[in-house]
Parts: structure tokens; sequence; C-alpha cells
């Protein structure tokens, strides 16, 4: 039984705190906190176990380190902003506690990510003898996992990876994201990339889209983005020649995006309005529908998977795909989410009782896919996120 440190009061942090209190014997005290401290107390509310509550400013890791001195948690599981990784990194170290996360680091200045800043602390964490566990949402995380599983269970060697991720809800509102508005939108605008024969190319944005045939959902327009799982698993799965990544967008939210784009509203440098500097894209934000609320009134499914090529435990050619298919109203039911917030908060659970119970234990920085798969496939399975296997 353990006590947890949750940093991030939004979407996924609902999904993650209302996982765990499902699950006492494991997270036997859960702290959330936020800069908004409404935020948390409302979540808390709706939860039946009690949750502790606290305001923090997470880009400050001196703060972070006194608030874990304050709740003594065995793990902080961080779904602020990506920004606020290292920061919170920082302060885990510091107050020797192990860290989870669902995303990894992006510098607020530039729309780039990579895991360079976070792998950069891998020497410190394990001289801590703690352990932080990167990318524990769905992709990346969900992911990495199914492809851990492939390769221990189907394949010799996986030659070819495409990560296929499809929202075919509907919300009801003209133009919103499925999480952070800010991040989503610097995610899909910066150049896409895809790694194959040993080099990583890089691509104009949204400047390839293939038609893919997504399990109960049906063929969807996909587009070519990069993603940062992709950087990790060129890096664990033997014998890859090729990884892509592919996210469906509709056409509405397209035409959306590009009149944003043309007027200056996706931009990540300061503007001067009215003698203030602000961020275009920040502002943006601020008037875009809260992905929190979206679940009330949203329809459809997500179909999220792996579609794997190589060679077979059997030496002969194999081609298969490992998903999960979540209905947003369902999700809405259990824990008031939508199912894009559900995909990435149950995943962090999962990790966070992979790390808890010692099932995943090392000191050091890792990713999913580097731990056996088989515990987390299991508790997927037995925590609203089913997977299904099919060959292609």
């Amino acid at each position: 039984m353990s006590c947890v440190l949750i940093i991030g009061a939004g979407g996924v942090g609902n999904v993650v705190v209302k996982k765990c209190a499902q699950l006492p014997e494991i997270f036997s005290k859960i702290w959330l906190a936020s800069r908004s401290l409404s935020k948390c107390e409302k979540i808390a509310s709706e939860v039946k176990v009690p949750i502790e509550t606290a305001q923090i400013d997470a880009d400050q890791a001196g703060d972070v380190a006194a608030l874990i001195r304050k709740t003594r948690p065995e793990l902080v599981i961080n779904v602020a902003l990506p920004y606020q990784d290292l920061p919170i990194m920082d302060a885990c170290l510091e107050t020797g506690v192990s860290y989870l996360d669902t995303a990894n680091y992006e510098p607020r200045n530039e729309a780039k990510f990579e895991y360079k800043w976070q792998w950069a602390y891998h020497e410190r964490f394990e001289r801590k003898e703690i352990m932080a566990l990167l990318g524990s949402g769905f992709d990346p995380g969900v992911t990495n996992v199914f492809c851990a599983y492939a390769q221990k269970h189907h394949f010799q060697e996986i030659h070819s990876v495409d990560i296929v991720d499809c929202n075919a809800g509907e919300h009801g509102h003209p133009f919103a994201t499925n999480f952070n508005p800010e991040i989503n939108i610097r995610e899909i605008t910066q150049k896409g990339k895809y790694w194959e024969n040993g080099q990583w190319i890089e691509i104009e944005p949204m400047s390839i889209c293939e038609t893919i045939d997504f399990p109960e959902v049906g063929p969807r327009k996909a587009y070519l983005l990069y993603h940062e799982e992709e950087e990790s698993l060129v890096k664990n799965i033997k014998g890859l020649k090729r990884i892509r990544f592919w996210m469906t967008f509709g056409d509405a939210y397209l035409n959306h995006l590009r009149v944003l784009q043309n007027v200056g509203m996706t931009r990540i440098e300061p503007v001067l309005h009215e003698g203030h500097w602000i961020v275009p894209l920040q502002f943006l934000r601020s008037v875009l529908p809260d992905p929190g609320s979206l679940g009330t009134n949203y329809t459809g499914k997500t179909s999220i998977g792996c579609i794997m090529e190589g060679i077979g435990k059997d030496g002969k050619r194999k081609k298969m795909m490992i998903y999960n298919v979540c209905d947003h109203a369902e999700c809405y039911r259990e824990v008031q989410a939508q199912a894009v917030s559900y995909t990435t908060g149950v995943p962090a659970m999962i990790g966070a009782a992979m790390m808890l119970t010692g099932k995943w234990k090392k000191a050091g920085v890792f990713n999913m896919e580097q731990f056996d798969p088989d515990p987390f496939m299991d508790m997927l399975n037995r925590h609203g996120l089913p997977w299904k296997e099919m060959p292609r």
C-alpha cells in the first residue's frame, strides 16, 4: 500500500485519480496537486475515497520538492504539461522519490519533443536508486507495450511498425482538441518524421496521407506525424527497419486549423498586444473548449493500435495488429471523461501499479518497452482497455 502524488488536474488527471481510487490495496493514499486548486477539489468531490489536494506551480522544482516532503509519496505521477517534466524530475531527484509521466519533455520556445533531455537523467536516478518511467499513456505507452508483447510472443524480428491512432468520435463543437490545445496544435503543426533503414526522414507537416482500415471503425484518412515513442522503439525493438506514426483528422478540423495557422493564432513566439506580451497559441488555448469538458455529449469510439510485420516465431513472414477500441460514452459513464483522456489516464495508473507492486522495478530512467509486457497487458484487460489481436 502506497501514497502517490498526482500533479495535474486536467482531463487525464481526473481519470488517473478515479482509477487509482478503485485500487486502494495499491494506492492507499492519493494527493492531487495543480496550479488550480478548485480543479483538484472538484475531482476530489467526485471520488468516494478521501483525496487530499494542494496547489502547486509545477514550473518550480523547489516548490514541487517541498510538496513531496510534505506529502511523502512513494511515487510522483506527472500528468501536468510536458514543459514541466524536468522541474518535476529535478524535485524527485532532490527528494529521492520515483517518477512517472505520460508524455516527454518539450521546451516552451520550440515545438519539438524528444527524449534526450530526460534520458540524460538516467545515471542520476540510478545513483539515487529511484526509477523514472517515461510515457505511460496510450501513445506513447500502451503502443510501446504492444510492440514489446509482440516481440516476446509473436516475432523473432519485427521489421516494420505502423502505430495507427483514430478518434472517430463526435463532441458537437465546431473546433476542439481532445487534449491540451496548446500541446495538441504544437504536435501536429511541426514537421513530420519517420525512421527507415537506419535514418530519420523529415517531411512537411501533414504532407503524407493514407486511408487505413481501423478495427470497429472502418476506413479513415490518416496523416503521418512524428511521435516520441518511435524514438525509443527504434532503440529497443530487434530487427526494426521502419517505424511510422499515423493519426486521423476530419476535414472540418483541418480546415479550422489552416485558418488559425494563416492568421497567426498557432504561433508560439510572443506578440505585443495592447502593451502586453502574449503567445497567440496560449491565448487560443484559453478560448477553446476545455478537453476535460468534452465528455458530456461525446459519442463514437477511438481505435488505436500497432500494425507489425516481420519474422514470426515459426520463421515465416508474419503481419498482425494489436489494438484497443474505446467508447467515449462508456468512459463518461465510468469516470466523467472522454475516451482520449481515458486511454491516457488508465495506462498511467497501470504503470504506477507496476512500479508500486515491484513488477517493474529498476533504478534509472526507462521507457515502457524495456519491461515485461505481460502484467501490464493483463491489467489493461481488467481495468477498462481490453486489447485484441488480428492478422493483417
